[in-house]
């Protein structure tokens, strides 16, 4: 597999990343041989998060044994230094390690910088061992560009796809210009891009970039692997699939990132929220059921208390999506 400097840690990983949100959803004992396919097939780079359920713990029982071989990111949302070193203590047993490589602010809505309790306190850990190297996951532009700009954190885990704007891929660049090591998340748009060989075209094109692809299957890893060894460029038939796709698309999709939830009236925002992609895209029978004709029901429910608005990063207008969304999945309804 090819290999990158990850930004200025130090660290040299395989510029396939394995993003384990997904091995949550299958058992035990197949998380374990999808991970140590992972790593046999030269992927080093594994992202989790203390949010993620038994993701650290399912990383630790399957590769533990090749602890010194891996580079290990993870993360926390701790607003305070007591969960915070709870949750820097949790991870280093979950994952059976005294060490992080590199852990992450989950996503803060401020930047944590020195002075406060959650950023004074990581260093402090940082200085004892326990983490090697500080970095930040974030949603919001703002955030992200702040922090990269600050010098204080070396790796920057941020959206990248081949539906980002301009404005987000500035960022990728300016990580490049300042050494920062560049994690991209949702490099499949949060599931509503299939076109995997061009997902991974267009990630190739910016040095140092590591996508971390959310792998539940095998034949997924498998494809990824196969692009690996024989990586595809960009064409003229991979930029048309890619124009066609930001056509349909826009700025203005939901990246089903969840931050808009809990929802009051118990709408499944990041679903219902682009549930007419999703029909288009995947098999419809898997959202045409019962369920998810009561799921877009309670949308009439909604009474704008506007608290998805105020969580959600992308500043999408989500009432009124969820209303466009709901007029479009009755029409589907119908016509099947």
């Amino acid at each position: 597999m090819e290999k990158t400097n990850f930004g200025n840690t130090g660290l040299t990983v395989g510029r396939t990343g394995f993003g384990c949100i997904p091995i949550q959803r299958i058992s035990y004992d197949e998380s374990t041989t999808l991970l140590r396919k992972a790593f046999e097939g030269g992927v080093t780079l594994y992202d989790t998060a203390t949010a993620y359920t038994t993701s650290e713990e399912r990383i630790g029982i399957a590769l533990g044994h090749v602890r010194d071989k891996i580079v290990i990111c993870t993360k926390s949302g701790a607003n305070n230094k007591e969960k915070l070193v709870e949750h820097v203590e949790n991870s280093l047993r979950m994952l059976k390690t005294d060490y992080i490589d590199v852990f992450q602010f989950h996503n803060p809505k401020i930047m944590p910088k020195p002075g406060d309790e959650v950023y004074d306190c990581l260093l402090a850990m940082k200085e004892k061992g326990m983490v090697r190297h500080i970095g930040i996951s974030s949603h919001s532009k703002d955030v992200a560009r702040e922090a990269v700009l600050s010098g204080l954190y070396e790796t920057l885990q941020y959206p990248l796809s081949y539906l980002s704007s301009e404005d987000e891929i500035e960022i990728v660049k300016l990580c490049k210009d300042r050494k920062i090591g560049f994690l991209a998340m949702k490099a499949m748009g949060g599931g509503l891009l299939k076109n995997a060989k061009a997902a991974f075209a267009f990630q190739r094109q910016f040095e140092g970039v590591i996508p971390i692809w959310g792998i539940q299957f095998m034949e997924e890893l498998d494809e990824f692997l196969q692009y690996e060894a024989n990586p595809p460029t960009m064409d003229s038939k991979m930029l048309e699939e890619i124009n066609s796709d930001k056509e349909e698309l826009s700025d203005n999709f939901c990246r089903s990132c969840g931050y808009c939830l809990p929802c009051p009236a118990g709408i499944p925002i990041p679903n219902a929220a682009r549930i007419t992609f999703l029909l288009g895209r995947t098999v419809k029978s898997n959202f045409l059921t019962k369920e998810w004709q009561e799921n877009m029901r309670r949308i009439d429910d909604c009474v704008e208390c506007g608290s998805c608005l105020a969580r959600c990063p992308y500043n999408i207008d989500i009432p009124n999506q969820l209303k466009r969304q709901q007029k479009g999945f009755y029409e589907i309804l119908a016509n099947e």
